[in-house]
């Protein structure tokens, strides 16, 4: 992989001598790196029949603790879905059984989603699977690596 990095960018400091094109060789690489972990997590989400925004929006309710009820706007503010998507992922949820929705005691006018019995059962077993997933992942750097890892990747997200 280094190789063809190299040889890539040698040929844009050919082409295009006035550029510098290293910031490609890391963006191309955090690219391929998302693409193939997605892979691998969708596939862990597809054996309990999840996917990865059903997976988050159960994880979230269930990390919430019991009751394990939200608002709409606290679970796309809490989960990595957008407020746009809430509704649509609340949907399907619902029709699978694994979320409801509830009139919000403090709000005459909201909704909570509350995670079913259902759903806690289907995330409480997705869970360990997800996680070793991700271990296996990372398998290949070090804590310290790990942990700098997410300090970078935080700081470009920041960015």
């Amino acid at each position: 992989m280094t190789d063809q990095v190299e040889r890539i960018l040698e040929q844009w400091r050919t082409e295009k001598p006035e550029l510098d094109a290293s910031p490609m060789a890391v963006i191309g690489r955090l690219s391929r790196a998302a693409l193939a972990i997605e892979s691998r997590l969708a596939d862990t989400f597809a054996q309990h029949g999840l996917d990865a925004s059903s997976f988050d929006v159960l994880a979230t309710l269930l990390r919430n603790g019991a009751p394990y009820r939200l608002t709409p706007a606290e679970l796309a503010r809490e989960s990595m879905i957008s407020t746009s998507a809430v509704a649509q992922r609340l949907n399907k949820l619902e029709a699978r059984g694994l979320v409801a929705r509830e009139a919000n005691p403090d709000d005459g006018r909201g909704t909570l989603v509350a995670l079913t019995d259902s759903g806690k059962e289907v995330i409480e077993k997705a869970l360990p699977d997800h996680i070793r997933t991700e271990r296996a992942i990372l398998s290949s750097l070090s804590r310290q690596e790990q942990t700098t890892l997410a300090l970078l990747l935080s700081r470009i997200g920041n960015a």
